[in-house]
């Protein structure tokens, strides 16, 4: 019986949902107050009848109906979003705050639930001035016109907020909220006039310091934005979103120092406050005090477990000091969050631990929609250029003493200038090294526009009618990927700085090889594929190591015995390759294993992992940094054998082994950032040092070891190492590949 009571009040339901949807609101009423006769806590009709009587301006009968629902259904989402829209209505800013957090909190997808909670944000929950703008004659045309703001309704919002101040001039609310909905339109000029005249109706509203800020902060204003973001915070010391966006700031003036004394001052007022615990993790990586970030990550998914991307940075910032606590698990939550569409890693850190290239598709998908979406208007509008030659711009905060400078350098002097004109657009500071000044002389125009805002960079762009727009950068750290969000050229490629794609649907391109991105890959890319003829990885080989090599003893390298070489960073280190390693190690027990040294922390951890596995500490030896790359290059001599990491291979480490004529093991995988050892092999006319697996890649080392002493320091010293695939070689297939473009993607 009880069965078919349930099945009838299903129906009924059903019915009044059907009738509620077309419109017919007296009998959808009738039969929901019918089912709750019989089943007063029943959520769904008691969520419904609040709908009905607030879209009827009943705002007593539905504030009444979803407080029964919430109290029957305390964790119904939709019930804490419509109680939010009520109180907001009833200017109960504070309360409306509360539901809609709530709301996001129970279920973070809730169709218009971000959308409303900025709406509550754009008037400050905690403005001192906002009850008393909600004043006066203009007091109900305000509250219309923020409803229509929030549902995205913003010309005609803007038409009542401008009747407002056809009333109250100075009125606060409509001054701050046209500032909001110029900035949201892309017109920052405007929106910097009215959020002016908001300060000045109200300047003790830390709010509306901290939105002038913000656009101030937009237009490269920097100075003045920091003066405002100060203001902010004098009048709300725990505002928490102008600490964190003032740190932003900070760091992408190159205020890296000042951006952390931000963030401990924010952490002080509020200890809990996620993102500045984030913040403050992904700055001590930049101060390559990554054991202490894996704490700050670790004690930020304490606090929420589902905090965006901090898995993966914390499995990165342990990958960085080689501390592979829980690795497996670690890397099984990060796979498994990316397949669930989850906010869970960053790209870059994904490659450090996965070399699925379909699972490097999905996780770039997420962040680039999340972090770089496109702009809603786009800049080239479709006109067709005659120039007489291509104009290409290459853009990158790297043209300096950088791996991405070392190794681009030769092709773009070499690039056909008859048929192609560049552009380099320099984000990065101004080192000057040799290096910088040579790419100053080798574009036809360079651009040192580091200081200037992505919109301005790409006006910059548009106006210079550029036709083929390079990003150097992809999703490494000091991406400025949102200049190219804004399509400031008809045609958009990603090159060189990340090994893969970036899915994102203003990137057109993705310049690569047939080894680093076979064709039958092309369904894991959403880019077309360009293809260079050689390694998509370039080289100067004007740069050369030195003629002469200093002794062993200088590197801290015993006079005898075999040499294991790796000199890739520690984050592609893992317990996998390291264990690989090891078992060479113990059959050779002559034999050291010679890495770069990067950090303490690392440096401590290898040698714990290196005495669990039987191997004496000491045998492994560190390389410090030398003033020059040429001796840089010469010290390699001394290695035996090159071992490669896996899943992220060595790119400019395996380049600079190669050239110095030390063989390279390497292991293929099936991402972009696993391929690239395998892609110079290949063009060295050596694909048979390349394995598929870490039997393979243990075995091809023992061959190489067993030739390993066949030439002397001294024998590497006479020969001339020639890079097989020259310079010019490397730019005329860049230009064949720029060749094949024949207009928009």
């Amino acid at each position: 019986m009880a069965k078919k009571d349930n099945n009838n009040t299903q129906e009924k339901l059903l019915e009044a949902i059907t009738l509620q949807n077309k419109g017919d609101f007296k009998k959808a009423t009738a039969l929901f107050l019918q089912i709750l006769k019989t089943h007063p806590d029943n959520v769904f009709a008691l969520y419904s009848l609040t709908a009905i009587e607030s879209n009827a301006g009943n705002t007593a009968a539905a504030l009444n109906y979803v407080n029964r629902a919430l109290k029957f259904g305390p964790h119904f989402a939709p019930a804490h979003m419509a109680r939010s829209v009520i109180y907001f209505r009833m200017g109960q800013v504070k309360e409306a705050l509360e539901d809609i957090e709530n709301a996001i909190r129970l279920q973070p997808d809730l169709a218009g639930a971000e959308v409303h909670r900025q709406a509550i944000i754009n008037i400050g929950s905690q403005a001192p001035a906002a009850s008393h703008s909600l004043a006066g004659p203009g007091a109900a045309l305000n509250l219309k016109a923020l409803e229509l703001q929030q549902r995205g309704q913003l010309d005609e919002a803007a038409a009542l907020f401008q009747q407002v101040l056809a009333m109250q001039p100075q009125d606060f609310v409509a001054q701050y909220s046209l500032g909001v909905i110029c900035s949201n339109q892309g017109n920052p000029e405007q929106a910097l006039n009215w959020l002016t005249g908001a300060v000045a109706a109200d300047p003790s509203n830390a709010q509306a310091q901290y939105a002038l800020a913000t656009t101030l902060q937009g237009m490269a204003l920097y100075e003045q934005a920091l003066d405002a973001f100060d203001r902010s915070l004098t009048l709300n010391p725990k505002y928490m979103e102008a600490y964190n966006n003032k740190a932003t700031l900070l760091h992408s003036m190159n205020r890296h120092l000042d951006a952390l004394k931000t963030l401990e001052v924010a952490l002080t007022a509020d200890p809990t406050d996620q993102k500045s615990l984030n913040n403050k993790g992904y700055l001590l990586t930049e101060f390559k005090q990554n054991a202490i970030a894996a704490t700050v990550f670790k004690h930020l998914l304490t606090l929420n477990p589902d905090y965006e991307y901090a898995e993966g940075l914390h499995a990165l910032a342990r990958l960085h000091s080689c501390d592979w606590t829980d690795f497996d698990a670690n890397k099984q939550r990060i796979v498994e969050g990316v397949k669930a569409g989850k906010r869970v890693a960053n790209p870059f850190a994904l490659m450090a631990i996965s070399d699925s290239a379909a699972d490097h598709l999905k996780c770039a998908e997420i962040f680039g929609k999340h972090r770089f979406p496109a702009a809603k208007q786009e800049m080239w509008k479709g006109e067709t250029y005659r120039h007489r030659k291509k104009r290409v711009a290459f853009i990158s905060a790297d043209f300096r003493e950088h791996p991405v400078g070392y190794l681009l350098i030769g092709l773009i002097e070499n690039l056909d200038k008859t048929k192609y004109e560049t552009y380099g657009i320099s984000l990065g500071i101004r080192d000057g090294s040799e290096l910088f000044k040579r790419y100053r002389c080798a574009f036809d125009q360079y651009l040192d526009v580091q200081d200037k805002s992505s919109m301005e960079i790409a006006r910059i762009m548009r106006s210079m009618e550029i036709d083929i727009a390079i990003d150097l950068s992809g999703y490494t750290s000091g991406s400025r990927l949102d200049i190219l969000s804004h399509r400031p050229a008809p045609v958009q490629a990603t090159y060189l700085g990340f090994p893969g794609g970036l899915n994102v649907p203003y990137i057109d391109y993705l310049i690569g090889d047939k080894v680093t991105v076979p064709e039958s890959d092309a369904q894991h890319y959403h880019e077309k594929l360009l293809y260079l003829p050689h390694c998509y990885l370039p080289r100067d080989t004007s740069v050369k190591p030195a003629p002469t090599t200093l002794p062993r003893s200088e590197f801290g390298l015993p006079e005898k015995g075999l040499v294991f070489c790796s000199f890739n960073h520690d984050y592609k280190i893992n317990p996998p390759i390291f264990s690989a390693w090891m078992d060479l190690m113990r059959e050779n027990p002559d034999s050291v294993l010679w890495l770069m040294k990067l950090n303490d922390d690392a440096q401590q951890n290898l040698a714990k992992n290196a005495n669990f596995y039987g191997v004496d500490p000491a045998r492994l030896k560190f390389a410090t940094r030398v003033p020059r790359i040429e001796d840089h290059l010469a010290r390699y001599r001394h290695a035996d054998v090159f071992l490669d990491t896996f899943p992220y291979n060595g790119h400019t480490t395996a380049s600079d082994a190669l050239l110095a004529g030390v063989p390279v093991v390497t292991l293929t995988g099936n991402s972009f950032a696993s391929r690239v050892a395998t892609s110079l092999l290949h063009d060295m006319g050596k694909a048979d040092w390349c394995t598929n697996n870490i039997e393979e890649y243990k075995n091809q080392a023992r061959a190489h070891i067993s030739r390993a002493g066949e030439k002397t320091v001294a024998q590497k010293e006479a020969e001339s190492i020639d890079w097989p695939i020259t310079v010019k070689m490397q730019a005329d297939g860049f230009c064949q590949a720029l060749d094949q473009i024949r207009g928009p993607a």
